[in-house]
């Protein structure tokens, strides 16, 4: 695996990239020809507008109760409009992204008040001798027991499971990240549905965290050390919308129903 010099750095999204399909973290983040391929996304942008607007109303502490007009301003100056397909299409997003908002903004002026926001988009790091473990998480909570909330925004999901919680590796990779930073504090992880105002948590043990900081440790060493330039990429259903579809239509042994490989210039384009 060629790296930049440096010690690399792994994330929730690359290893979700990486055990989603390997040849899609190769065109991501090994192979610089990827990045010709890549192409906005309307839900990344609406993702990022809805983040960047909460990020402006929590602010660190709390302090105050955001009100509709400020959302609608924090709302409209980090407002992101690439990747839609039409004008039409981005007023509606917009319009639904401030619907989600204004509903967050009255939940919270009516709940009670549990936790303080002490953080809110930082980024954590864990050094893990071959590489560096990194996280950005939405926002942390402290709570008046000493206990430490991390909440991540979900604009996608109507519906969250405390199992869900559980099993999502980027809260995992939360929760290890910031025990290892507060290691004598409770650690909380919670999915906040933007779309229905629905949440879960759920909390790992002390054995449970260190199992899963060795369970990725392994993992991210075999990143590492996996040959990415020699992978054949296999065609399976997901593959359908991926950018880079055309790159690995160019390999012989992809295999895509109804497609062939036209040349055997075609073919070697894979590995130039």
């Amino acid at each position: 695996m060629r790296m930049v010099a440096g010690k690399p750095t792994l994330s929730p999204t690359k290893i979700t990239t990486y055990l989603a399909c390997p040849v899609k973290y190769r065109w991501s983040y090994i192979d610089s020809r990827g990045k010709w391929y890549l192409r906005a996304k309307s839900y990344y942008s609406f993702g990022t507008s809805l983040h960047r607007a909460l990020e402006k109303l929590h602010s660190v502490g709390d302090l105050g109760v955001p009100t509709t007009d400020e959302i609608k301003t924090a709302y409209e100056e980090n407002w992101v409009d690439a990747g839609f397909s039409s004008a039409e299409e981005m007023a509606e997003a917009y319009n639904e992204g401030l619907d989600m908002l204004e509903m967050h903004v009255e939940q919270h002026r009516k709940r009670p008040i549990q936790g303080k926001a002490i953080f809110v988009e930082r980024q954590f790091d864990l050094d893990m001798d071959k590489f560096r473990l990194i996280g950005r998480i939405d926002r942390v909570d402290e709570h008046p027991d000493g206990t430490l909330e991390i909440i991540d925004y979900k604009s996608g999901h109507r519906s969250i499971t405390a199992d869900e919680v559980g099993s999502d590796i980027a809260m995992g990779i939360y929760q290890l990240l910031l025990k290892r930073r507060f290691p004598e504090r409770r650690i909380v992880a919670t999915l906040y549905s933007l779309r229905t105002g629905e949440e879960a948590s759920a909390s790992m043990s002390d054995q449970e965290i260190s199992d899963f900081e060795r369970d990725i440790e392994k993992l991210g060493l075999i990143m590492l050390d996996e040959e990415y330039f020699e992978l054949a990429p296999k065609w399976k259903p997901t593959c359908n919308g991926c950018d880079f579809r055309p790159l690995c239509r160019k390999h012989p042994e992809y295999g895509e129903p109804g497609f062939d490989v036209e040349t055997p210039a075609q073919a070697e384009a894979w590995t130039e």
